[in-house]
Formats: structure tokens, sequence, C-alpha cells
């Protein structure tokens, strides 16, 4: 049997691309409008492409200098199981020390077990130091 064949490219998601993304992994919903805006924010994105299809994607957004945080880590459930967290991951990380100062302050909030991945990319937990904390404006959500 074939292994399948994918490809990564290094650009941000269509608002097609994104949205079915994060549907099919699980991760909260957001409407086109929020998501077309939202995506203007990317730093730095890869995405994972079989058969013309995008079945992964991270995103690395922030403010250009000091902050930035890892989102949007996604596999399609179909091709879970490969690696391509770990291969989105490595580009980002990748992009993160060849073009970020190294005083910048990269962070992300890992859902578990994924939290696992992020620490073989150095990440570390930041309890009890630091916690981190959400505020969603529409709370029915």
């Amino acid at each position: 049997m074939n292994q399948p064949t994918y490809s990564v490219v290094a650009r941000t998601p269509s608002v097609a691309e994104y949205l079915h993304l994060r549907a099919v992994a699980g991760l909260s919903p957001f409407v086109e409008a929020a998501a077309q805006k939202g995506l203007q924010g990317t730093i730095f994105s890869a995405l994972i492409f079989h058969e013309g299809s995008a079945v992964g994607m991270g995103r690395l957004i922030g403010d250009g200098g000091c902050f930035f945080q890892v989102v949007d880590i996604a596999v399609h459930p179909e091709h879970q199981g490969r690696g391509l967290g770990k291969t989105i991951m490595t580009a980002i990380m990748e992009h993160v020390k060849e073009n970020l100062h190294p005083s910048a302050y990269v962070s992300l909030i890992a859902d578990v077990p994924a939290n696992t991945l992020y620490e073989k990319f150095g990440f570390k937990e930041t309890a009890p130091r630091s916690l981190g904390m959400a505020y969603r404006v529409d709370t029915s959500a």
C-alpha cells in the first residue's frame, strides 16, 4: 500500500481552507467575516497539502516585534497520526528561529494531549508563575 504524499506550503490559508480545517479538526467555529479579518494578522503560516487539498495548517500571529502566538494547529482527522502536526510546528519554529528577534516572546495555548508535541519544540508550561486565560465576547458560543 502506498503512503500518502504530502507537501508543505508556507502561505496563509484561504478563508475556505481555514474554516474547513478548523471545523473538521474540532476547533471552535468562526464566522467568515471574522476569519477574513483574522487571517490578515498572520505573520507566518504553514499548510499541508494532499492531492491538491489542504489537510493541515498552523499559524503564527503577533505584533511583528515583541509578542507572537502559535495558533490554529489543525490536521484533518483522516490524516492525523502521520506526524503532520510535527511537520507544521517544525515549519513555524524554523520561521521563528530565522526571523524573530531573540527577545521575542512566543506563546500558545495547548490542548491536552497536544502539549507533549509543543514540549518537543521547547515550549514549557508557565504555571504557577502565569496561567493562560481567555475571554469570549459571545458567551453563548
